[in-house]
């Protein structure tokens, strides 16, 4: 029995380099008008049995603009970051480099006072694990691009190193298919393929 598991990530709502830990800032304009421009090929999503999203207003936003109605997951919640929440990586590497260069370095590691990498990649395994199997059943979820790379390095057992290196970009889709412990990542081909900034 086979679980097909589609990951959406959230539209933005900053540029790149002001992303703040654990943003809970809703879309901006920019963020709704990327949704609007992908909807035609994120919509068919809609039709899977079972709709969830990460619990920031972004994530919400963006299953709702679809056409999703999602159930809320707190398992899929951001990487809890202590008290590094809503500071840019460069603030917190301005107060705490040390801390930040060990963060970066250990996967165990917790300078902030919040969540593990290792913690966060087994809490979203976790939730992918116990979804309810039914073969041929399918699951959207919009979530944090942090959060689809956790299930991604979880469903490909890499290295928590690999994280780091998985560039999640926002409204990019990405599924998986299996059971608990066996998942599979899942390319497809794309009738039209929309230029994603």
């Amino acid at each position: 029995m086979q679980l097909r598991v589609t990951f959406v990530a959230a539209a933005r709502s900053s540029s790149l380099l002001a992303e703040r830990f654990e943003d809970d800032r809703p879309l901006d304009q920019a963020g709704w008008d990327q949704v609007l421009a992908v909807a035609p090929d994120l919509l068919p999503l809609a039709a899977a049995e079972l709709r969830y999203c990460s619990p920031t207003p972004r994530s919400r936003a963006t299953g709702d603009a679809l056409g999703y109605s999602p159930l809320v997951q707190l398992a899929l919640r951001d990487c809890d970051m202590g008290r590094w929440r809503g500071l840019t990586l460069g603030e917190a590497m301005a107060r705490e480099p040390e801390s930040v260069d060990a963060w970066l370095a250990d996967p165990r590691a917790t300078p902030h006072g919040g969540e593990s990498l290792l913690a966060f990649i087994a809490r979203v395994g976790e939730w992918l694990d116990t979804r309810p199997v039914e073969d041929g059943g399918r699951v959207v979820a919009v979530a944090e691009p942090a959060v689809v790379r956790a299930a991604l390095v979880y469903v490909l057992k890499a290295p928590p190193s690999t994280y780091w290196n998985l560039d999640v970009r926002p409204l990019s889709a990405i599924s998986v298919t299996g059971r608990a412990g066996r998942w599979n990542l899942r390319f497809e081909a794309a009738a039209t393929q929309r230029t994603r900034a």
